[in-house]
């Protein structure tokens, strides 16, 4: 009977200690989970703002070893499309929401519902989050210029505020911008000036500021780096390169002209992640206080999408919560959508490579319209309101643009002009070149004859 007891008191033990190598073994498993894999995020933002969200988000989680791919975000989708078959990414983390709709429209997102709060619907009229939740905003961005006070003091040059200031002739050779082409924030800055002021007069607008650029860069931080060392006076930017610059100290400030869009930077799933439970973390994460806070690092300064947020931001910090006016521009994410290969493309043609031809008929009709003003000459200004409006040119028409039979045509990214692209749309670039050019020449035809008149 002893002995049954103690069998029965050994079976016992020998049970409770099975049951605890089983929760152990569980409990291992369950963390291996997400240790087994990266957590692998593919993302266009620098360094600068990766670092600190890895370092931040490894340390809150021990067991997750985040991987960032860095590529822009023209790359980053390409990149996506192309692994799809056997795709080993689980976060795509961007600033251009309309990047995120072609990847939703791909269906290479999956939808996700964030456990955090407090987050409004809506900044302005534009939502913050995918209505149909493939994507979250985690912070806001507006786009306008950045300049060096001590470049502009230098050369005397005034303090922009809006862009038709950087039209000025003052400027000329001081501005400086990323092609949309290259760049998903300078994307959306283009498309912001053209759905504000519209189609051809937002392009007149783009391509007199355009003919005062001292350079078209390589990166969308090309252009802070410019600013900040004083290679030019003034850049077009989004506004966390003007903040955070000035923020860590250079000799900088920012502002937003009257007319510019506000729009969220945005993180979503990506569909068949192989650890959507870190990717799910790793969102809930940006979205939480502690993410939130984290924007305001001085190398970040980023907005926050929670109000909350801006309890802590120093004095003179944006707040598109409050009652100042951001982002006056209904921004259309459709219709930037559907035209977004078009205008990049277009933006190429016209301005970054052909700048040598822009910058030769916009100096030759500044100097000419200054001369005929001073002399009163009825015929010169003709004259030079003529080249305007050569310049100014638009090959086609918005709703061409946004035809979704001519859009298709426009699928290829490039990174300079010799790069091989679809027969088809080589051959309308080619048209549309051969235009500007002519355009552009003859412009400078008539600046020269109009200042031959005085």
């Amino acid at each position: 009977m002893k002995a049954s007891k103690h069998q029965g008191s050994t079976s016992k033990h020998v049970k409770a200690l099975l049951a605890t190598s089983l929760i152990l073994a569980l409990s291992s498993t369950s963390s291996l989970a997400m240790s087994d894999k990266d957590l692998v995020i593919v993302t266009s933002f620098p360094n600068d703002v990766t670092d600190v969200y890895k370092k931040a988000f490894e340390k809150k989680y021990p067991d997750i070893n985040v991987e960032v791919l860095s590529k822009k975000t023209t790359a980053g989708i390409k990149y996506l499309q192309e692994t799809s078959s056997n795709n080993k990414s689980d976060i795509f983390w961007a600033s251009a929401p309309d990047a995120f709709e072609v990847l939703k429209d791909n269906n290479l997102l999956a939808a996700y519902q964030s456990s955090v709060s407090g987050i409004p619907e809506k900044v302005g009229t534009f939502p913050i989050n995918d209505p149909d939740g493939f994507y979250k905003g985690f912070a806001l961005s507006g786009y306008g210029m950045m300049w060096n006070e001590r470049y502009m003091k230098a050369k005397k040059l005034p303090t922009p505020k809006e862009w038709h200031d950087l039209a000025d002739p003052v400027y000329h050779k001081h501005v400086g911008m990323s092609a949309p082409s290259r760049s998903g924030t300078t994307h959306l800055t283009v498309e912001a000036i053209l759905q504000g002021e519209g189609w051809e007069q937002g392009w007149s607008t783009l391509k007199s500021i355009s003919g005062n650029f001292k350079t078209v860069t390589e990166r969308s931080f090309g252009v802070p780096d410019g600013v900040n060392s004083g290679s030019f006076g003034v850049g077009i930017v989004i506004d966390f390169f003007g903040l955070s610059s000035k923020a860590t100290g250079f000799p900088v400030d920012f502002h937003y002209p009257t007319l510019t869009a506000l729009v969220p930077a945005n993180v979503g799933m990506v569909s068949n992640a192989p650890n959507n439970e870190a990717a799910a973390a790793f969102i809930d994460f940006l979205l939480s206080e502690e993410g939130q806070a984290l924007l305001l690092d001085k190398k970040i300064q980023r907005l926050p999408v929670n109000p909350a947020a801006y309890a802590s931001t120093p004095e003179g910090f944006p707040n598109p919560f409050t009652g100042e006016q951001l982002g006056t521009v209904d921004f259309n994410l459709d219709v930037s959508k559907s035209r977004y290969n078009v205008v990049n493309s277009l933006f190429d043609v016209m301005v970054t490579y052909r700048l040598d031809e822009l910058r030769e008929a916009t100096k030759a009709i500044q100097e000419a319209e200054a001369k005929a003003k001073a002399a009163k000459n009825t015929e010169a200004m003709n004259l030079v309101a003529e080249a305007k409006l050569l310049v100014s040119a638009v090959p086609i028409t918005a709703e061409r643009a946004s035809d979704p039979k001519f859009a298709g045509i426009f699928t290829k990214k490039r990174k300079k002009a010799s790069d091989k692209v679809e027969a088809r749309q080589a051959e309308i670039e080619q048209e549309w070149d051969k235009t500007t050019l002519a355009n552009y020449q003859k412009a400078t035809e008539l600046a020269e004859q109009a200042i031959e008149l005085l």
